[in-house]
């Protein structure tokens, strides 16, 4: 086959096919316009590149839809131009999400970023992280202070993530309706707690990195981190920099499902690579958020307890 047939065969086929003739659904929840997270049991692939790219976010397998087809089918590279082939003409299911793309003028992120507000208390975002989320004040103070948080639209959070310098590359955008990451950001990693810190644990959101730090109240020595729920070259390459402190110690404190036990075990080889200690650390629910909100809720009911029991009464003085 002609490089230019090759061409065309790969400008006709989407991987998002690929992976729909596969058995792959697409998790709506995890993913973005320029991101589609597709799901088949524990395996994952993220569609990006408009449907003609693709990476595995638990391994370092990339590439474009023949690739993709040699790694989902484990054929030679012959065998899968032919059932790309078979492909041509295929509409794979779109997000439902999917709308026309404004023509808006792109805005950097610096400029993105700089005017947003940041978090305050008794803001719709403040109620949405104290109520919803069960945060606690000192944790979401002390974010503030490191200038980790903004106030997105509608009452919604935006979590930087910054690279080794401090440099703002994205944000994750949470809130009560909406999940995303920022349009044209890089994860890398959101940061809170002391830059030095050799207690480095790595959660899958900065509201799970925000939660963690609330359980533990803010331990000395510790930097909680958060991938955003991806794994980027940037993210691997930034978790390799800080496991090579001396003295460091990687916590995987990812989700307790599939998924999480898979970034844990990536996490215990960058540790094994580095030659850092390393520990698991899996929540006692999903995620460290539902674990705070699952305390707090029987710290409530503790309270609640305590006012019900009647006032011990005084012996009768004659």
């Amino acid at each position: 086959m002609e490089k230019s047939e090759l061409e065309e065969l790969k400008w006709r086929v989407f991987c998002a096919a690929v992976l729909e003739r596969a058995g792959y659904a697409i998790d709506l929840k995890e993913s973005t316009r320029r991101a589609v997270k597709h799901r088949r049991g524990s395996d994952i692939i993220i569609v990006i590149h408009e449907g003609k790219g693709w990476f595995d976010p638990l391994s370092d397998a990339k590439g474009d839809v023949f690739s993709l087809i040699q790694h989902i089918d484990g054929v030679a590279f012959t065998e899968a131009l032919a059932r790309a082939a078979e492909l041509v003409g295929f509409r794979p299911a779109e997000p439902a999400w999917q709308r026309p793309r404004s023509q808006r003028p792109m805005v950097s992120l610096a400029e993105r970023w700089r005017p947003r507000p940041a978090l305050r208390a008794g803001s719709a975002t403040w109620r949405y992280l104290r109520h919803e989320r069960q945060l606690p004040d000192g944790v979401l103070r002390t974010a503030i202070r490191h200038d980790r948080l903004r106030e997105g639209p509608h009452g919604s959070l935006w979590a930087a993530h910054v690279d080794d310098r401090g440099a703002v590359t994205g944000w994750e955008e949470r809130g009560p309706a909406w999940r995303s990451f920022s349009t044209g950001g890089a994860k890398v990693l959101f940061r809170l707690g002391a830059p030095d810190a050799l207690r480095l644990c790595v959660t899958e959101a900065a509201i799970d990195a925000m939660s963690l730090a609330a359980i533990e109240g803010l331990r000395d020595g510790s930097l909680y981190l958060s991938t955003g729920g991806g794994w980027s070259p940037a993210t691997q390459a930034a978790l390799r920099t800080l496991a090579a402190r001396p003295g460091a110690q990687l916590v995987a404190a990812t989700d307790a499902n599939s998924q999480g036990e898979a970034y844990a075990g990536r996490l215990r080889e960058i540790a094994e690579v580095a030659g850092c200690d390393w520990l698991r650390l899996a929540p006692p629910a999903e995620d460290w958020n539902e674990a705070l909100k699952e305390k707090a809720g029987e710290e409530q009911e503790r309270r609640n307890g305590r006012r019900d029991l009647p006032h011990a009464r005084r012996p009768h003085q004659g």
